[in-house]
């Protein structure tokens, strides 16, 4: 699926529940139906020079761009953000159109 993605790589906060964050972020994307597929994972092998102290990363990917705008919109996304903003030391966020080069199979 190429479409428009959605990038967001984060440290979070020393006192932060990571997993009530993931929980909030599972039911978030469930109930937004312009996310089209939403995957994250927590670095396990980088080097820390080379990640700079992110942890985690999430990629969302919508249809196009408008249905990330609709995403971003949404008052479930809003009320998320607070809570999500609060949690996090770091943030690089990335949205750009994909171009698929190798399909999965």
């Amino acid at each position: 699926m190429a479409g428009f993605k959605h990038l967001v790589i984060v440290k979070f906060k020393e006192d932060v529940v990571v997993e009530d964050i993931l929980k909030g972020m599972q039911k978030l994307v469930s109930e937004i139906d312009a996310v089209k597929s939403f995957e994250w994972g927590q670095d396990i092998e980088g080097e820390e020079m080379l990640g700079q102290g992110f942890t985690h990363a999430f990629l969302m990917t919508f249809e196009d761009k408008q249905g990330y705008t609709a995403f971003v919109g949404h008052p479930c996304h809003v009320e998320f953000s607070t809570t999500f903003s609060t949690a996090i030391d770091k943030i690089v966020l990335l949205d750009f159109p994909s171009v698929v080069v190798k399909a999965a199979t």
